[in-house]
């Protein structure tokens, strides 16, 4: 059968690598570093996603890892909790009604492991830096001079893709504002703020915040004003820790980072297709980047699967323009929502509307189902 290869050994990738393998697709997964990812980065998976990783056998081993999460809260910073929201009335729309909190990079070497024990390869140090089209197939090359033949290729290698820069496919949008500092903290934020949930959006007029936590730490998350020294904005992190609590914090890391609003032009370009920040990003408010890159990666290696199993090409151009419209329609225009609820001058606003959701479970569950992403796959009306 024919050879695919996967540019990026992330969740993204791995996950697309995994889908072929089983199959029965021989795939070959370069990676530019010289080994998994190890940073936190993304940690939040949504039911959609759980049902995917589930079908892949790698749900329970992420279970054992990770904390499961049934409701999350809208807070005031000094007021406590705004609105609770319990995703248990999406108990008729999927069979995993929680979100899971774990680092992106527990999943990551469950993901390999299986891929491996499927038959598929992951060459580590191979960063891919151009892809050339040939007749009937795609040819990568890496830093290194390695050059790899395949029938197809799948770029999963983030949002400085040298895969789509190679293939010169556009990649419009927006920069936001502001930079965004997380800091991952062993303090535990349940006993400074009792009743907290493991996910929060706390609304504030001068700083808003998110609050997440994960099984070995909670995350902060606050927007920092852009032209700044990061020196000086890292600095100041004890300070507005002890905003959200007065308290000597125990931060285990920080970062700081500029966000982007940004979508491929098109997902497939002959024998290449895009998957996750390689083909879209978006700010991390509601957690829909990975999870939509792994939905990237289960619709478009699948539809590749049928592909080399004889069905018609189609189906991948289908699956490549549908992803594309999830990106623009759904993905960009929910966590750009979410950005302008968070930094609105007048959070109060916002308060008589989530309170009404915690109050109605019909009008909860018609929410749920997009901020889960579940309204993102299928009709759930």
């Amino acid at each position: 059968m024919a050879r695919v290869l996967v540019a990026g050994a992330g969740p993204v990738g791995l996950t697309a690598a995994l889908v072929l393998a089983r199959r029965g697709v021989p795939v070959t997964v370069l990676e530019a570093e010289p080994g998994l990812a190890a940073e936190s980065r993304a940690s939040t998976f949504h039911p959609p996603s759980l049902e995917m990783l589930d079908e892949l056998g790698v749900l329970d081993a992420l279970l054992e890892r990770g904390l499961v999460s049934r409701t999350f809260q809208y807070r005031e910073r000094r007021g406590g909790v705004i609105a609770e929201l319990d995703l248990s009335v999406l108990s008729g729309d999927t069979p995993y009604p929680f979100r899971v909190q774990c680092e992106q990079s527990k999943l990551t070497p469950i993901l390999r492991d299986r891929l491996l024990a499927a038959g598929g390869e992951v060459r580590f140090g191979a960063a891919v830096r151009a892809v050339l089209p040939h007749a009937g197939g795609v040819e990568a090359t890496t830093a290194a001079g390695g050059r790899f033949r395949a029938d197809w290729l799948i770029g999963a290698d983030g949002a400085g893709s040298a895969v789509r820069r190679s293939l010169r496919i556009g990649f419009e949008g927006m920069t936001y504002p502001e930079r965004f500092l997380v800091a991952s903290t062993r303090t535990p934020v349940e006993e400074l703020l009792p009743g907290i949930a493991a996910v929060n959006y706390v609304f504030d007029p001068g700083e808003w915040l998110v609050l997440l936590r994960t099984p070995d730490h909670w995350r902060v998350l606050f927007p920092t004003p852009d032209g700044t020294p990061d020196d000086r904005e890292l600095s100041r992190l004890p300070e507005r820790l002890r905003g959200v609590a007065d308290t000597e914090w125990d931060v285990a890391h920080a970062s700081l980072y500029r966000v982007h609003q940004r979508v491929a032009s098109a997902f497939r370009a002959g024998r290449v297709l895009l998957a996750g920040d390689a083909a879209h990003v978006n700010n991390p408010l509601g957690g829909m980047g990975m999870n939509s890159g792994i939905h990237d990666a289960v619709r478009l290696a699948g539809a590749l699967a049928g592909v080399l199993e004889g069905g018609p090409e189609a189906a991948l151009d289908e699956a490549a323009a549908a992803r594309l419209d999830v990106a623009l329609s759904f993905v960009r225009k929910v966590t750009h929502a979410n950005w302008e609820r968070m930094r609105s001058s007048d959070p109060a606003a916002h308060h008589a509307e989530l309170r009404g959701l915690a109050a109605d479970p019909a009008a909860m569950r018609r929410h749920l189902l997009r901020t889960s992403m579940i309204a993102s796959l299928r009709d759930a009306a």
